[in-house]
């Protein structure tokens, strides 16, 4: 196995290029650095320097390297959604490239307003509109591949029209195996209803990249039951240290081994918005806690 640990701005509270509520990104880069990590994602576009000059400058003085970044979007809308998805993708693709990053993650838009919770549309999309989500994201893949030499890998998210393992097994069995790959996250597969250890030792051979993370249990139920929102959920704690949550790592890790993993593990834990000394800390204990259980 060889699984190499990195972490992202989404575990320093940070959803959008800029909100006032989030970590500024030179403190992102100092207490990434400092809590033990050498690897980072970018974040949403814009919130770090978009210059790769400066951004170089940023990470080399930190010692950091980039694994990669995300683009998100509307893909079974591509009519409307196609603009803003080519902008995330022509400029993060020369940045990614100038950071030997190879992987692209690609996201698509909740069925929910991230600051209110409210839907926005509907929880399934009927076979027409995830035949036009299948489309637009090998369309994404082939940009990724032919113009900036990036593998796209797709993450199934909370909120999103693919979140539960139905959906996921739909969308790998619509795509080719050639052009994407998925990410799977942990924390978002516990939180749908999944089980993220059998889903990997199933479908690893499709999940070069994964996010680490975890749910609470007592909550994650209550969600369920009462139907809380995403955002809310976040909000309220629902994403915890992998140390303590539902997510079984130990049997996680078992697997990795079994199956002699190799790829990326970017600790993700979702908190927004985030007071500004609570992530470093839960940094610290997680990347400590991952190389006690001989995870990179």
């Amino acid at each position: 196995m060889h699984l190499t640990i990195g972490s992202a701005p989404d575990s320093w509270g940070v959803w959008f290029a800029d909100d006032a509520r989030q970590t500024p990104w030179h403190r992102f880069l100092d207490e990434i650095a400092e809590a033990g990590y050498e690897w980072t994602e970018l974040g949403p576009f814009g919130y770090l320097p978009t210059d790769p000059a400066t951004l170089k400058q940023e990470l080399d003085k930190r010692g950091l390297k980039v694994s990669g970044s995300f683009v998100e979007g509307d893909l079974a809308n591509p009519d409307a959604g196609w603009p803003r998805i080519e902008k995330q993708l022509r400029g993060l693709g020369p940045i990614l490239n100038a950071f030997n990053a190879k992987f692209l993650v690609l996201i698509p838009d909740c069925y929910t307003n991230l600051f209110t919770g409210e839907q926005i549309a509907a929880a399934r999309l009927d076979d027409a509109a995830f035949a036009r989500l299948v489309d637009t994201t090998h369309r994404v893949a082939r940009i990724a591949r032919d113009d900036y030499g990036l593998q796209l890998i797709f993450h199934p998210h909370a909120q999103t029209h693919v979140e539960h393992e139905d959906q996921i097994e739909k969308f790998l069995a619509m795509t080719d195996p050639a052009l994407v790959s998925i990410v799977l996250d942990t924390g978002h597969h516990s939180y749908c209803g999944g089980n993220p250890v059998t889903f990997m030792k199933k479908h690893h051979a499709r999940i070069p990249y994964l996010h680490l993370k975890s749910v609470d249990p007592v909550l994650r139920a209550r969600v369920a039951a009462e139907n809380i929102p995403f955002a809310q959920a976040v909000g309220m704690g629902m994403f915890v240290e992998p140390s303590q949550g539902a997510v079984d790592f130990d049997a996680f890790r078992d697997v990795l081994r079994d199956i002699d993993y190799t790829g990326f593990g970017i600790v993700e834990q979702d908190m927004f918005p985030a007071p500004f000394d609570k992530p470093l800390p839960i940094a610290r204990r997680t990347r400590s806690y991952l190389r006690e259980l001989g995870l990179g």
